[in-house]
């Protein structure tokens, strides 16, 4: 398998080499198209941070064996500080997933700001 370098991926305005992950549509030649007025990528990156300031241990992860399988492929999880027990959260997309998590964190007692 070849391992493509930054010089050989398509440029897109405003995105560095990490941000340039094909979309998990099964489309390998599909590039993602950035949303200016905010994304999950942002919302993601700032609750995890809130998080671990709270001494939550998180994260927020894609299973390419779940995509293939036809099941939701991203998974929320977080374990430690005032969380009594570990808690996970599945989701189709990021956004999804993300948003299931608030939702179950804010159920545990966790009010995460966003």
């Amino acid at each position: 398998m070849r391992v493509a370098a930054s010089h050989d991926l398509p440029k897109l305005s405003g995105l560095g080499v990490v941000d340039r992950v094909p979309l998990v549509t099964g489309r390998k030649s599909r590039w993602p198209k950035t949303d200016s007025e905010g994304g999950v990528e942002d919302a993601a990156l700032l609750i995890l941070e809130w998080l671990a300031e709270q001494g939550v241990n998180a994260m927020l992860r894609v299973d390419a064996e779940r995509l293939a399988e036809g099941r939701p492929p991203w998974t929320f999880a977080a374990s430690g500080g005032p969380l009594e027990a570990g808690m996970r959260a599945d989701g189709a997309s990021a956004a999804l997933c993300l948003s299931s998590a608030v939702a179950r964190l804010r159920e545990l007692g966790i009010v995460v700001p966003y």
